[in-house]
């Protein structure tokens, strides 16, 4: 990686936590759908960065979310679960046999489906680990569904339409 893509990562890394604290962290819907945009600097990462860096940086943004948030370790627990799948992911929906370039993990590489799919997974993956551990106990588990689905859907539309006003 070159000091111009560190840059722009490190950046885009301030702009979501700081943009989750401030102005996301209030926008619910219904009780159910809620926003978690920050989720999109792990996302985002380039895919060739190392496991070990990944899940640092997964659980140092899961730190700071949950200091302002309050609630400790729930979001950092989740989003190094969602950094730990976020491979197979990437593998299983994105990888194409036979090239050997660098692949981006933008909604200017990937295109807007593709891109739309794995922030949706990646989401659920996230959202499904945050609200079971807030729930604590399986009794919950039809509304917790919901609020998993809605808020998976929620985040995913708001970080695509980030990225739409973003330049990658």
């Amino acid at each position: 990686m070159t000091i111009r893509e560190i840059l722009n990562y490190t950046f885009l890394f301030v702009l979501y936590v700081v943009l989750q604290i401030l102005i996301v962290r209030n926008l619910v819907l219904f009780d159910y759908a809620f926003c978690f945009v920050y989720i999109a600097a792990i996302v985002l990462l380039p895919y060739e960065l190392s496991m070990t860096a990944c899940l640092l940086i997964a659980f140092g943004t899961g730190i700071i979310i949950d200091t302002f948030y309050n609630t400790l370790g729930m979001h950092a627990a989740a989003t190094v679960l969602m950094a730990y799948f976020r491979p197979l992911v990437t593998r299983v929906q994105i990888d194409q046999p036979g090239q050997e370039f660098r692949l981006g993990l933008s909604l200017g590489e990937l295109g807007t489906g593709t891109f739309f799919r794995y922030v949706l997974t990646m989401a659920f993956i996230h959202h499904a680990a945050l609200f079971f551990i807030e729930a604590s106990s399986l009794t919950l588990i039809i509304p917790t569904l919901i609020r998993t689905a809605a808020s998976a859907v929620l985040t995913s539309v708001s970080i695509v339409l980030i990225q739409f006003f973003t330049r990658n």
